[in-house]
């Protein structure tokens, strides 16, 4: 038996702890010296987890940095593994290799907050220091404040634009642009696309009207086809209606009503007349007192709340004290942690707004069946935090005890004077830092445990890391290693030194996210219920999978040279790169990047036509949609184009390679199929990306045998879009109807537009059937023939994902107006009617289906089968102008 010292092994978040964590992985059997006397480690305890310290009697709270978190369910001896039910689920996914308890020993414990106003003291705030330290920064007229950046925005109002605004970003991405402009960058999120109201409409008015005026913007163009679900003519009018200084601001908003290409030469027509305007924009000495920070942490652990959100915390002290702003958020991370919050707050009133907060935060999700506990992920689990209330209680911990409370602001409100605010959000890190970035924040504190390597495009971001173990494997990427606090470095030093960092990357030195080259943007996404739910809601209508009868068609033929795969001939050949969740979206299109450059050198690679990266915002952050997302990774997973896949784990995410395994196994996918990486656990982007690199040169060893084909390798999916012309509506029917004919796939979403159709209706079915749901979404294809695919959303993006995981290989894709994005592995073929398409847009359809023809079925297929071939690439696919994004359905929400 190993003898050691407590202080060698464990520390005490507060010294009146019962319980203590685990600074190293604990052996069974090892004989602590602890405060209290010897003891004996029953079980192996995890590095981040923690143990008794004390006796605890069955019934008595357990407590972390003096606050509970839980109750003993039986008494609780010295040095027994300190575990609730969620974490032993939540490890018996992971591959582990000792024996856990078999029971849990405490419940979670929420205790509600209560003001006693009788006794009710207003707090104090830190005094103000005499220094007059100051930053180089960009100095913005009137009402905007200091920049530390200063770019040139495209900002896409709807997702709808969120290609179109990429094009622009790609065309200045490796142009000197002058040395006082940082870049020209896209900034795209999920919003504004189907046919129904949003509830999140004024959070994302905020948030767009914050970021056009915000100091780090030199100059704003806003992008926007004017039919989503808000218009950049709404934008326009709320950001007069609210005061955002707009006179001030360098913008333009730009409707597109033109084709792609020229669309594409009048937006940067513009902008080439900005970059002489914004270069002239130089710094200047400025005072602290105009540096904001943005609070955040993500894929926390259980020292995040004892070295780098206390650091954090102790930074914003300084900035404070020197006139400035910071900005906690995270609303249901702070569930728990309320009295600390409160322990030092402005005013009464103050107080109660806080507390209102949590209470409608705890309604919002509540109405979706959800609760605060959904927010702690996978990683946050295996880094030992068990429950909200623990991760709360460490969260709250990026405000200092001597910093007060002065404000509290609602999503992507405007920070008007200086002191430390509290900003509503989810604890979704990119969700919640949005809302800061619209607030004002011009500089990004990130604290993370297990290494998160998120970065905003126009903010720097300086990411702490809690330990100095995991800053030595991801040093390339953490700015602040805070575990030096573990190891006996000072508080009142380490921040000293961070807050000096912290004025030379406002000054314009580069973060190490910014030398990365990657960052994201996701606004608080949009919710369905906003009152409570509706039972019905929460389970879809199953599906049986079984082709729907349609009425009889002709036979046609079709062959074509394409590539053996293991389910059968396909037209492609594709190498994917999966991320399991949004924070290893960025570094997986990264990757793709490079192999789709190194394939033009290296033969092996070359064997592939091309690498790619499904880029989405799910995986964490929000609970209840799951399943929608598991299916939508496994169907693009089991797509015949891919030849090879390798699943891409950020490392701390709630969907990780772990569960994505399971998810596997349980759809009778076989794992081993695959590769698997993980960003944090491989050592950061460098390392990851040539790990990645290496699996598909190995899966790559052998040639990809090429074959014939013929329609009954035909997989199609179809969309419709707008009101349907009689002669589309019957072109359409008759396609069906040949393909089915034929031994074809066909797969259409159940709210296509056509349905709408009587001819449509009429001329598919002959009276055998009527139009039924049959596959759920994403779902992937085990059959052939006719499916309806269920649809629980109206986004035409989310559609078109949820088309290409059940393996449709050509979307065929039928408007009146708009053409749309293209799905970044599936191409699609858009068309029109003559005489019923938008002719502003006729550059980028490609070909229109004549009004007077009788085989108007072997007209579309003869343009399938020239897709197939590859002898006609759909032209918006061609460019690159395609989206990615995944549903969240009725009951999905942000926590």
């Amino acid at each position: 038996m190993t003898h050691v010292q407590f202080n060698n092994l464990a520390r005490l978040a507060d010294n009146d702890d019962n319980v203590a964590i685990a600074t190293q992985r604990i052996e069974l059997d090892t004989s602590v010296n602890g405060p209290n006397g010897q003891f004996r480690i029953p079980h192996t305890i995890l590095e981040g987890h923690r143990f008794v310290i004390k006796p605890i009697n069955a019934g008595d709270s357990l407590f972390s940095w003096a606050l509970p978190f839980g109750t003993a369910i039986r008494d609780l001896s010295p040095g027994e593994y300190v575990c609730n039910e969620k974490i032993l689920t939540a490890l018996a996914q992971r591959n582990i290799d000792f024996d856990l308890p078999r029971q849990a020993n405490f419940l979670d414990v929420m205790l509600e907050h209560q003001i006693d106003t009788t006794n009710f003291s207003p707090g104090r705030q830190v005094p103000r220091n005499s220094e007059t330290e100051t930053f180089l920064g960009y100095r913005r007229p009137g009402r905007r404040g200091v920049g530390t950046r200063n770019f040139i925005v495209v900002l896409a109002v709807t997702v709808k634009s969120a290609a179109f605004a990429r094009q622009i970003e790609s065309k200045y991405a490796s142009r000197n642009l002058g040395k006082n402009i940082d870049g020209v960058i896209a900034v795209t999120h999920t919003e504004g696309d189907g046919t129904l109201s949003p509830n999140n409409y004024s959070l994302v008015m905020r948030t767009l009207a914050g970021f056009m005026v915000h100091p780090n913007v030199g100059a704003v163009q806003v992008v926007d086809y004017g039919d989503g679900t808000f218009t950049a003519d709404h934008l326009r009018q709320f950001a007069l209606d609210n005061n955002y200084p707009l006179d001030q601001t360098l913008h333009e908003f730009q409707t597109i009503e033109s084709s792609n290409d020229r669309a594409v030469l009048e937006a940067s027509k513009t902008i080439d007349q900005w970059i002489p305007i914004i270069d002239k924009q130089v710094r200047s000495e400025e005072p602290v007192e105009n540096i904001s920070l943005a609070l955040q942490c993500g894929g926390s652990d259980a020292f995040s709340g004892i070295s780098g959100n206390p650091l954090a915390g102790s930074v914003a002290k300084e900035v404070i004290r020197r006139g400035g702003r910071a900005n906690l958020a995270e609303t249901d991370e702070l569930i728990g942690a309320e009295s600390y919050v409160l322990s030092n707050v402005k005013d009464l009133s103050t107080a109660e707004l806080f507390l209102e907060k949590i209470r409608n935060f705890k309604q919002y999700a509540a109405n979706h069946g959800a609760s605060a506990e959904g927010n702690p992920s996978g990683g946050n689990n295996f880094r030992g935090l068990y429950n909200i209330a623990l991760k709360s209680i460490g969260a709250a911990r990026k405000k200092d005890p001597e910093v007060r409370l002065d404000a509290v602001i609602d999503y992507g409100a405007p920070m008007t004077d200086s002191g430390y605010y509290f900003m509503d959000s989810p604890g979704n890190d990119l969700e919640s830092i949005a809302g800061q970035v619209a607030s004002g924040c011009n500089m990004i504190l990130f604290i993370t445990g297990n290494g998160s390597i998120t970065n905003f495009p126009f903010v720097p971001t300086l990411k702490f890391v809690t330990t100095t173990g995991r800053f030595e494997m991801l040093s390339n990427e953490m700015d602040v290693n805070a575990g030096r606090y573990n190891d006996g470095e000072s508080m009142e030093n380490l921040s000293q030194e961070t807050f000096e960092l912290t004025t030379r990357i406002a000054s314009g030195e580069k973060s190490k996210g910014e030398l990365a080259g990657h960052s994201q943007v996701q606004l608080w996404r949009n919710w369905q219920q906003s009152s409570p739910l509706d039972p019905r809601d929460v389970n879809p209508i199953p599906t049986d999978g079984r082709p729907i009868d349609v009425g009889a068609g002709k036979k046609r033929h079709m062959s074509f040279y394409g590539y053996q795969s293991r389910d059968g001939i396909t037209s492609d050949t594709v190498g994917l790169i999966m991320p399991t969740s949004l924070c290893s979206g960025q570094v997986a299109q990264l990757i793709a990047n490079q192999l789709n450059v190194s394939r033009k050198d290296e033969p092996k690679l070359a064997r592939i036509n091309r690498y790619i990266a499904l880029v989405h915002t799910e995986g964490c952050g929000s609970a209840n949609s799951e399943d929608l997302f598991l299916n939508i990774v496994s169907g693009h997973l089991q797509h015949q184009f891919i030849t090879h896949a390798v699943l891409l784990e950020h490392g701390c995410e709630r969907t990780h390679n772990d569960a994505i395994r399971h998810d596997l196994l349980s759809k009778g996918v076989d794992p081993t199929r695959f590769d698997w990486a993980s960003v944090q656990l491989d050592g950061g982007l460098d390392r990851v990306a040539k790990k990645v690199g290496e699996q598909f040169r190995l899966a790559l060893d052998f040639p990809i045998q090429r074959t014939t084909g013929s329609i009954k390798d035909l997989k199609i999916g179809l969309l419709t879009q707008g009101s349907i012309s009689e002669i589309a509506a019957r072109a359409l029917a008759d396609l069906i109807k040949d393909l089915v004919e034929s031994g074809s796939t066909i797969v259409l979403p159940d709210n296509a537009s056509v349905i709408n159709s009587a001819t449509f209706m009429e001329r598919l079915f002959e009276g055998k059937q009527s139009w039924a749901v049959n596959l759920g979404y994403g779902a992937h294809l085990s059959s052939n023939g006719c499916f309806v695919m269920s649809t629980p959303t109206t986004s035409t993006t989310e559609i078109m994902t949820g088309l290409g995981a059940t393996g449709v290989e050509i979307i065929l894709m039928y408007t009146n107006g708009i053409p749309v994005a293209s799905h970044p592995l599936v191409p699609v073929l858009q068309f029109g009617a003559e005489g019923e398409h938008d002719e502003n847009f006729m550059d980028d359809l490609d070909f229109v289906l004549p009004q007077l023809m009788d085989n108007s079925s072997e007209f579309l297929i003869k343009h399938i089968e020239s897709t197939i071939k590859q002898q006609h690439v759909p032209k918006l696919h061609h460019r690159g102008y395609s989206n990615f994004q995944v549903t969240r359905g009725a009951v999905g929400v942000s926590l």
